[in-house]
């Protein structure tokens, strides 16, 4: 072998580092700077200071609509789908006939939940005359306006991001595998019920998992673009106006990149200090192989 072969592992992270570089670490710097400038994308950037954030936190009242609706929409989903994850994770953990079909459909929303397409079908599923309207009609009762009325439509988007549970499903699924089936032959012969051993071994057992999943949802959440703007484009009254589309409004409508990279810098800054709240916190109740802890 060659003098050089050491260093050929090298030659295949370059084209990684080069994504890294060009299309994350570039963006991120560079819409720093934009956020102090005004800039249409069409003639060269104007530094004018913090006029954008002066005006994001003292004049613009659409951004605290949003700021609001978004933070709704965070922490309703993210606690109702980890815990609707979970359940169904511990339902399928029993060792049934023909389980693994049922984990595969169940994982499936996951991975369609995202894309345009079943943004459009959940559209159609919600309209006046959808499938949820003729089923709620045949029951004997009244169609329901979903996208016309600010707390249907919110409900809808957040009932669309619940759906997409099957990736943090499968991973409690790998943790819930991962326990030491001794653990609860111990708890049985002590004559503990299904409840205390969930509650007392399973739960603490999986709360890496659990904190894991918090964090990856979370910033996730922050994100979420299609189904607001597929399904509702933010209304009706700005009721489904999520940050990620006050952004890209900003940004490509009104070609106001200045101000729109004010505003993603912001909503960097909020999920950066509820990660850390959420680090802080793991220290409470996040239970590591290894812990001593009274």
């Amino acid at each position: 072998m060659g003098g050089d072969s050491k260093y050929l592992g090298l030659w295949f992270v370059v084209p990684y580092v080069l994504g890294l570089v060009l299309f994350i670490a570039f963006p991120f710097v560079a819409s720093f700077y934009l956020s102090f400038t005004d800039y249409d994308l069409l003639s060269s950037p104007e530094w004018v200071g913090t006029k954008n954030y002066e005006k994001l936190f003292t004049r613009d009242r659409t951004f605290d609509k949003s700021l609001s609706v978004t933070l709704t929409y965070v922490f309703t989903t993210v606690p109702l789908k980890l815990v609707f994850a979970l359940f169904i994770a511990v339902v399928l953990n029993y060792r049934l006939r023909g389980i693994n079909l049922f984990r595969t459909a169940y994982y499936v929303p996951s991975i369609l939940g995202g894309s345009i397409a079943i943004a459009v079908l959940w559209r159609y599923i919600f309209a006046d005359t959808g499938l949820m309207n003729m089923f709620i009609t045949m029951l004997g009762f009244e169609a329901i306006n979903w996208f016309g009325e600010p707390g249907n439509a919110l409900f809808t988007i957040t009932l669309l991001r619940i759906w997409q549970f099957g990736s943090a499903m499968v991973i409690f699924l790998a943790a819930l595998q991962s326990v030491d089936k001794s653990l609860y032959e111990a708890a049985s012969i002590d004559g503990a019920g299904p409840w205390h051993t969930f509650r007392y071994i399973t739960l603490p057992l999986i709360t890496p998992v659990i904190f894991f999943n918090l964090i990856m949802q979370t910033v996730q959440a922050f994100q979420e673009f299609n189904g607001p703007y597929i399904i509702t484009e933010g209304g009706p009254l700005k009721s489904t106006y999520l940050l990620p589309l006050y952004i890209y409004e900003k940004a490509f409508k009104s070609f106001d990149m200045g101000y729109a990279s004010a505003i993603s810098w912001v909503l960097f800054f909020i999920i950066m200090v509820l990660t850390l709240i959420a680090f802080w916190s793991s220290k409470k109740w996040v239970y590591y192989a290894g812990d001593k802890r009274n």
